[in-house]
């Protein structure tokens, strides 16, 4: 696996650790006590579906159960009754894992497209039929093989019926992860073969501690990015990664002298989004532009929510203050996700979508505030 890292990790987060390289799990006990509790009463089932919001250490868990796994915890009673998943850092599997050396492992991601020099945006059929191979292999010394897909989400057609030919009918001693955002995009037949373990959002004292874990300082930012990232650790480091809160913080400032937004503010906004170099810009202000109109809606709807600061606590409830506007609010919403969506596959002006974004929640706002 040499060139396993020639190109972008479809599986890391920018600015964080790789899930392989992170040894703690915070928030998500119940789920490793589940998997004990399976595993110590002879009940080890060949493939789990790890569930719950992306973001918040579900992948983490699957190396977890990996490194636990193929380090002899697979085996009833090796242990005795282990309370967690802990494994040294400096145990071989441990070292061979972190460094994708481990022949009793296989990860099944989205691979890299020569021809494009860019990730592919699906787990091919022919990811699945490495997997398959793998499972072929006789393991070494009776041991255990493990398979990671991360997200199994994004499986296209082909490669989920080879997948569900496997779990139909898996090799002795293998372990099947499937990390999965969504399992609703998962055929049926794929989640009748699984068992559950769904993950929780993190609290927000969990939050801080993984981000100091994973060597980040969300410093003064705690409290907004709690508030913004809604126990997911792998938001909170894209935020951070990004400006992702100064930047929120900005367009709340707008967004609270709606009715009446301040033009030139708006276009500056838009001119920073627009050009190739500023193309992630551009899908951070996207991303939490539509973030804000989702915390209008949920406000209006009597959601509890963390707010950023006092000013957008103000903005939320003087824009919306009622249900109604918090269906409109929703609507809109849903109506800017799909035209933004449209407008960024055919490369529409960015500082225009801006602009008309911003102009339709002026538009929504004076009609909240009559």
């Amino acid at each position: 696996m040499a060139d396993e890292f020639d190109f972008p990790e479809p599986d890391r987060v920018d600015g964080a650790p790789h899930p392989r390289a992170t040894l703690a799990l915070f928030g998500q006990a119940a789920a490793e006590q589940a998997f004990l509790a399976a595993q110590g009463g002879g009940r080890m089932h060949h493939a789990w579906m790890i569930t719950g919001p992306r973001g918040i250490g579900k992948a983490t868990l699957a190396w977890r159960i990996a490194r636990f796994v193929l380090a002899g915890g697979g085996d009833d009673g090796l242990f005795g009754a282990p309370e967690s998943l802990d494994i040294a850092p400096d145990h071989p599997v441990a070292r061979r894992i972190l460094a994708l050396g481990e022949p009793g492992l296989h990860l099944a991601r989205r691979s890299y497209d020569d021809k494009t020099k860019k990730l592919k945006t699906v787990i091919s059929v022919d990811d699945i039929r490495a997997l398959k191979s793998f499972f072929n292999l006789s393991a070494a010394e009776g041991g255990w093989r493990v398979a990671i897909v991360d997200a199994a989400d994004e499986l296209n057609s082909a490669a989920a019926n080879a997948l569900l030919k496997i779990l139909e009918e898996p090799p002795a001693r293998t372990l099947i992860l499937l990390v999965c955002h969504q399992p609703a995009r998962l055929l049926p037949t794929i989640r009748s073969r699984c068992r559950a373990l769904r993950c929780q959002p993190l609290c927000d004292a969990d939050l801080g501690r993984a981000l100091v874990a994973a060597g980040l300082d969300a410093g003064n930012d705690l409290p907004a990015l709690a508030a913004l990232c809604e126990g997911s650790v792998g938001e909170a480091a894209r935020l951070m990664a990004s400006g992702g809160v100064a930047l929120y913080r900005g367009i709340i400032s707008m967004l609270a002298g709606a009715p009446g937004l301040d033009r030139a503010a708006v276009a500056k906004l838009g001119m920073a989004c627009s050009g190739a170099a500023n193309a992630d810009t551009y899908d951070n202000t996207i991303r939490l532009t539509l973030l804000a109109l989702s915390r209008l809606a949920r406000a209006g709807a009597g959601v509890p929510l963390n707010v950023v600061d006092a000013l957008e606590g103000r903005m939320l409830a003087r824009l919306s203050p009622s249900q109604v506007a918090a269906r409109n609010w929703a609507a809109l919403s849903q109506e800017q996700t799909a035209r933004l969506a449209h407008a960024r596959a055919v490369n529409l002006d960015p500082a225009q979508m801006i602009l008309d974004t911003f102009l339709q929640i002026d538009t929504e706002a004076r009609r909240c505030a009559s």
